[in-house]
């Protein structure tokens, strides 16, 4: 079956955060990771069949989807999972959030790579925690972190080490070895590592293979929570359902009492969408993929073309961060806004001189927001 990845949805009466941003101005919005693909026909379907059901009491994780993601993670990644490792969520952000407030007190601290996606450094602003940030240098045009740069930073306080893999922004697939390296800085410092892998479905160079951060071997097993969701992937983050996959008890138990009267279980209708999206979106997903690596290869070619931009290779996602710094502008992100693009501001992420270029889109509507970015860096003075 094809699936039209052209087709163009309106989502401008939707209550999208996304379109909504812009809604009374001519800005196409290209910032907010979710895309405007319809999500795959089986979800849909299954959606309909549950709303006609009528009743929408507390609902739980069924024995099928429990089942299919356990096959998932044996068959994509060869990680053997067990059910009693994983705790449901309703949305991957609250996981980050109750990792920093279970594994860290407040006298204690975290360490994330930056750049990195706004809720790393916004939950240990929550939980008023100290983060130590390690920088996200280009290394062969991979984006990685310089782990002995902040070695001189440490002072013993620290106990939760925050990945994003593959990661955001960025696109970096981190390879095993790079992995092995950031367990052994985990090990050296007896860190705890949280591991967003959101987009580990989400692969667009050819031949590269995701690997869990647990799944390296027993020690990365046990002092790690990986936190995954068919959201990104599937596009149904508005749904909310994730998991944390925790396969050491003791700190399963920490994170399940911290989660207590504050998070709520996940939405039934969330759960019906996961489990048709990991039972039937394989054949959606695999196109959707065809269609972002041309995307991706568009934003690559034409971004490189102008002055004063540079955008590194994009292993994963749909997101493309732009290197602005060789612009005579002070706010790239006011700038393109100004063009008639919505970006995310790198200063989000820790980094005021890029913006983030959501490409998860209709091909015409990216065309567009690409000829109004040339126009306005080609009409800078020289």
């Amino acid at each position: 079956m094809a699936f039209n990845f052209d087709q163009w949805i309106d989502r401008s009466h939707s209550d999208s955060v996304k379109w909504d941003k812009y809604h009374d101005r001519d800005i196409i919005p290209l910032w907010v990771a979710d895309t405007d693909f319809q999500s795959p026909p089986a979800v849909i379907e299954a959606l309909h069949q549950r709303v006609d059901h009528g009743v929408f009491g507390y609902g739980r994780p069924s024995p099928t989807l429990i089942a299919l993601f356990v096959q998932r993670m044996a068959e994509r990644y060869q990680w053997h999972i067990r059910p009693e490792w994983l705790i449901f969520l309703p949305g991957l952000v609250c996981g980050l959030n109750l990792c920093v407030r279970a594994f860290t007190a407040e006298d204690e601290g975290t360490i994330a790579p930056s750049p990195i996606y706004p809720p790393f450094r916004k939950a240990a602003q929550f939980a008023e925690r100290n983060q130590l940030s390690v920088p996200m240098r280009l290394q062969n045009q991979r984006w990685l972190p310089d782990l002995p740069a902040i070695a001189a930073q440490l002072d013993g306080r620290e106990k939760l080490l925050l990945l994003c893999n593959p990661h955001n922004p960025g696109g970096t697939v981190y390879r095993r070895d790079e992995l092995l390296a950031l367990q052994q800085f985990a090990q050296q410092h007896n860190l705890i590592v949280c591991s967003d892998e959101i987009h580990c479905d989400l692969l667009l160079e050819p031949g590269l293979q995701h690997m869990p951060f647990a799944a390296l071997n027993e020690d990365a097993a046990q002092r790690s929570v990986t936190l995954m969701s068919p959201s990104k992937t599937f596009n149904i983050a508005g749904l909310g359902a994730s998991m944390a996959i925790v396969p050491n008890e003791q700190l399963r138990r920490m994170l399940c009492r911290t989660r207590r009267g504050l998070v709520p279980e996940v939405d039934v209708l969330a759960l019906v969408a996961a489990q048709a999206a990991y039972q039937h979106g394989q054949p959606w997903l695999d196109q959707q993929l065809d269609y972002l690596r041309a995307n991706r290869d568009l934003v690559m070619t034409r971004i490189n073309t102008l002055p004063g931009l540079h955008l590194a290779p994009i292993e994963a996602t749909y997101l493309a961060w732009i290197d602005c710094s060789g612009l005579p502008v002070d706010n790239p992100h006011a700038f393109f806004e100004q063009a008639g693009v919505g970006l995310s501001p790198g200063l989000d992420f820790g980094d005021r001189r890029f913006v983030r270029l959501n490409f998860g889109c209709q091909r015409a509507l990216l065309i567009r927001a690409l000829e109004r970015i040339e126009r306005a860096v080609r009409a800078l003075p020289g």
